[in-house]
């Protein structure tokens, strides 16, 4: 059938109308590779759990995943890059206490807000905090620790002033009475060698650095701050157990994009990294490592959203309880 001039006309002026739309508001997603910014140096535990979550995401939407690393400020720096990124879903935070709910209470000039300037989309995981105490140490439980710093002053170590670990050692201090001195290092691998060689009496830090000492005869933990005990090692009470009501605490994971991103775009992504943590090797890894996968509740961006909205709170009181004030 002959086409009309008029026919051929409207179509030539849509189709050049089409030509002049962003290619986001026409192109499938993701048609390009995604970047996944880690707000910390290569080889900690957001670095790796990013990398095995972005291989899922990368095998479920059929684009590469692209690590960037960016450390420096307490994770501020990556977390202030994706926050003013486009917000189109191929720039992507790799989230955890340092830059969402730790750094407001320790930095007087962020460059972002984390309740505003991110879309949640899943937590991933979590690594629960543990205590660990050098083997000279007499206390052998946690109730036995608590008296014997009742006696004389203990000194424990966190991986540094405003960390995950020295806010949870604050609460911990809160919640028992427990007479204790703060020794801060740069990081949880940094402070075994004094721990193991008697320089330090204990250490408030993450299960996955604890877990081979313990293991290893090396140091014992005494308790775990999760409400239930590990499967790696069924002999470590919780705190709960040990007496500490509702006590718990851990180093978490998960995927944030800039707010603004389309919903449609964070469906998939959720979608991506949910099913990348189901059964399988990605989850065993994971497990392996010390981590607690996030519930099929705490992988949706509702309930990640109610997760950093409640340890951000958490956080506020402990940078109090630890006189804490922004610099």
């Amino acid at each position: 059938m002959p086409i009309s001039r008029r026919t051929l006309i409207a179509t030539l002026a849509a189709s050049s109308a089409a030509s002049l739309l962003p290619r986001a508001a026409w192109a499938a997603y993701p048609d390009r590779p995604i970047r996944l910014i880690v707000p910390f140096a290569a080889g900690g535990n957001a670095d790796i759990v990013g990398r095995l979550v972005g291989e899922r995401i990368s095998h479920a939407l059929g684009q590469p995943v692209v690590i960037d690393n960016r450390g420096g400020a307490g994770g501020g720096i990556g977390a202030e890059a994706v926050a003013r990124a486009a917000a189109d879903g191929y720039t992507l935070l790799v989230g955890s206490n340092g830059p969402l709910t730790v750094n407001p209470f320790v930095q007087a000039k962020l460059g972002y807000d984390p309740l505003k300037d991110f879309a949640p989309v899943a937590l991933t995981s979590y690594v629960p905090h543990v205590i660990i105490l050098n083997n000279k140490v007499e206390a052998k439980t946690l109730a036995e620790l608590i008296a014997l710093s009742k006696k004389e002053q203990l000194s424990i170590a966190t991986s540094g002033v405003g960390s995950a670990t020295h806010m949870t050692l604050e609460r911990f201090k809160a919640a028992t009475g427990a007479n204790v001195v703060h020794i801060p290092y740069r990081s949880g691998g940094q402070l075994m060698p004094d721990l193991i060689g008697g320089t330090i009496q204990a250490a408030m830090t993450e299960f996955s650095t604890a877990l081979p000492q313990h293991k290893g005869g090396q140091a014992p933990i005494v308790a775990i701050a999760a409400l239930q005990r590990s499967k790696l090692a069924g002999d470590i009470p919780t705190f709960i157990e040990s007496g500490v009501k509702d006590f718990t605490a851990a180093s978490y994971i998960g995927i944030l994009a800039p707010t603004g991103t389309p919903p449609a775009i964070i469906a998939q992504l959720q979608q991506a990294i949910a099913g990348g943590l189901g059964p399988g090797p990605t989850a065993s890894k994971l497990r392996e490592m010390g981590s607690e996968i996030a519930t099929p509740a705490q992988m949706t961006p509702e309930g990640f959203a109610a997760f950093i909205r409640i340890d951000y709170d958490r956080m506020r009181v402990a940078a109090k309880l630890a006189g804490i004030e922004p610099k």
